[in-house]
């Protein structure tokens, strides 16, 4: 299958996180293993996007990696309960989602902290304006994940 662009660097980023890649034909390989079509010339434009290097691991090989942005670095615990304390008005749940309220215009900074920080347990969450919904993993449940986010909060 061929894959948009932004799909495609996706896909490159966690096959780049999952193996030791050391060329531009074993990662058109990968990509073929998982059913995706992508010459070397698109994998190579993708790795030139992404800002992808070639860093020397322990053995002496050079592998593809992302540097990390700031955008995806994780955010301390103790800026999550910060935001959560001063941010999160309600917490409320319902199987494995959890909502959350905030003031107007504040739902988007809750998200973003809580996709940044990775607690065990949340797959993601979508922000509107004053609500965001937290979606919990099966494995942990939203019961769960209320009762650590409302402690958090100081709720």
């Amino acid at each position: 299958m061929r894959l948009a662009k932004t799909q495609r660097q996706h896909r490159i980023a966690k096959l780049l996180q999952d193996h030791a890649v050391i060329s531009q034909g074993q990662l058109v390989d990968l990509l073929a293993d998982d059913g995706v079509v992508a010459t070397q010339a698109t994998v190579s434009r993708d790795l030139e996007d992404m800002g992808a290097v070639k860093v020397r691991v322990p053995g002496g090989d050079t592998v593809y990696a992302i540097p990390e942005l700031p955008k995806d670095q994780v955010a301390p615990e103790d800026h999550l309960r910060r935001v959560m304390g001063e941010w999160v008005v309600e917490v409320a749940q319902s199987h494995n989602l959890v909502v959350l309220r905030t003031p107007p215009g504040s739902a988007h900074v809750v998200a973003s902290a809580l996709d940044r920080t990775g607690i065990d347990g949340v797959l993601g969450t979508v922000a509107g304006d004053d609500t965001l919904i937290v979606v919990a993993s099966e494995r942990v449940g939203g019961p769960q994940v209320a009762r650590q986010l409302s402690a958090l909060a100081g709720l």
